[in-house]
């Protein structure tokens, strides 16, 4: 048995050991037991300057508060990403994002275990996307190299609802109040924002988007704001995307994933218009339109509390609920052949159309993706079509498997456009109640409940005929 044991924790040292991340772990009274090479290396240190010390003695600058791994042995609960800032006994500074747990055997409290990343790493990186960004900025610049604008006119639609939307957010785009735009993914929210940038004045200013759930919550900040040097190791001043939007229009994507803290930030620009970069007193005043987005809805994000009610209200003083896909039947078709005409183009085929079986199964497919799936799906069919006509055989698997498409090949009736389905049904109750009336037409009509010229009418528009 004391064997088998001793096999085992050389099996998990091994496997400690070849993790990329930095494992550290603490006996109940916050001594180190386990401290790996990735560890060692974030510190600055060597493992056997930490190993059996407690953790205040290698870590002086900590305390009972600040050290992550005796915060977890104190209130014997899980942190997740928290940021610790400390020194080691070299006096050097370090930064990670910490997630801290802590471990029982049989029900008893043993220690905590650590896994940190470098904080300051990703904030560099970060900032250096930040600087490439900037730099592609400013040779389209120079060299004033045609950038293609996105305007409404490629929000593809023959919808009235949606029509009507469009029209209204041109003459909304005039302002300079802030807007929300809301639905499901692939409704179009981007080129929704990008047809109200090149709508209103500001549309010779920069464009900026930033989906707020790419990047990492601690990272999120110093990209909006910017950083101030000095603010952690190896930090600069650099400007965030509020000053580089300045003058323009700044677009935030799923505005809900950004933490409580930093919306109240941005709740404090979007009334005074004044940013201060990360580490820095000074305060910049910049000119930003902000429109948000989110792909649930606003008062799903209220009642779930993953959106302040005041950040909410301030940037809800225009609001748009792109709708879906399924919503928009008419559009089905519609967009259908116009991703057709646009691979045609690409992909240099000819096709002309979907066979009757495929477009009523579009019809009837709910599209959880929305456009963009549809677009996707007929690229995929395009890519695979030999023929000049698309057809379940050209069906990604996702669709050749649905139930829809069963239903559709085994009775086309059921799949019949809207008009015919009414039809249909129409020519089968006229024909039942003839048939219980004995042909009689007078009868048939009142049982129908409808005029005797429209049943006249009718009957010789489906060809049926009353008793002689």
């Amino acid at each position: 048995m004391t064997e088998t044991l001793d096999i085992s924790k050389e099996v998990l040292t091994a496997i400690l050991k070849g993790i990329d991340e930095a494992i550290h772990v603490v006996d109940p009274f916050g001594t180190t037991i386990f401290y790996n090479e990735v560890a060692a290396k974030h510190d600055g240190l060597e493992i056997t300057e930490v190993i059996g010390k407690p953790i205040l003695e290698v870590f002086p600058s900590l305390n009972q508060e600040t050290s992550t791994l005796l915060k977890v042995l104190q209130t014997r609960k899980p942190l997740y990403n928290h940021t610790q800032l400390y020194r080691n006994i070299h006096g050097k500074q370090i930064e990670t994002i910490n997630s801290t747990l802590p471990i029982y055997v049989r029900g008893k409290l043993v220690g905590a275990v650590e896994i940190a990343k470098d904080y300051s790493r990703m904030k560099l990186l970060s900032e250096r996307l930040l600087d490439m960004q900037k730099e592609v900025r400013q040779r389209k610049n120079n060299y004033q190299s045609p950038q293609r604008k996105i305007t409404f006119a490629h929000l593809l639609t023959i919808n009235p609802t949606f029509s009507s939307m469009k029209q209204e957010a041109m003459k909304l785009a005039k302002s300079d109040s802030s807007m929300l735009v809301f639905g499901e993914s692939g409704t179009g929210k981007e080129l929704f924002v990008h047809g109200v940038h090149q709508e209103s004045p500001r549309r010779n200013g920069p464009f900026i988007a930033q989906n707020c759930a790419a990047i990492p919550e601690t990272l999120l900040e110093s990209i909006l704001f910017g950083t101030s040097k000095g603010s952690y190791t190896g930090a600069v001043e650099r400007a965030g995307i509020f000053e580089l939007a300045n003058g323009g229009t700044l677009f935030l994507d799923e505005i809900h994933a950004m933490p409580f803290e930093l919306q109240a930030k941005l709740l404090r620009v979007l009334e005074e218009g004044i940013i201060r970069r990360v580490g820095s007193t000074k305060n910049n005043t910049v000119d930003v339109r902000v429109i948000a987005a989110m792909n649930i809805h606003p008062l799903e994000a209220l009642e779930q509390k993953k959106i302040r009610a005041d950040i909410y209200y301030r940037l809800n003083v225009f609001s748009f609920e792109l709708l879906p896909l399924r919503e928009r039947k008419e559009d089905i078709d519609f967009l259908t052949n116009h991703f057709i005409k646009e691979f045609n183009q690409e992909l240099n085929k000819r096709v002309t159309s979907v066979n009757e079986v495929i477009q009523n199964l579009f019809l009837k497919h709910p599209w959880p993706g929305n456009v963009r799936e549809l677009k996707h799906t007929i690229e995929y069919m395009m890519n695979i079509c030999e023929g000049n006509i698309l057809t379940e055989t050209d069906l990604p698997a996702i669709l050749k498997n649905s139930r829809n498409l069963k239903g559709c090949q085994k009775n086309k009736e059921v799949c019949l456009p809207l008009k015919e389905e009414l039809e249909q049904f129409e020519k089968r109750t006229i024909k039942k109640a003839l048939q219980a009336t004995n042909g009689n037409v007078l009868q048939t009509a009142k049982l129908l409940q409808i005029p005797r010229q429209t049943l006249q009418y009718k009957m010789k528009k489906y060809s049926l005929h009353a008793a002689k």
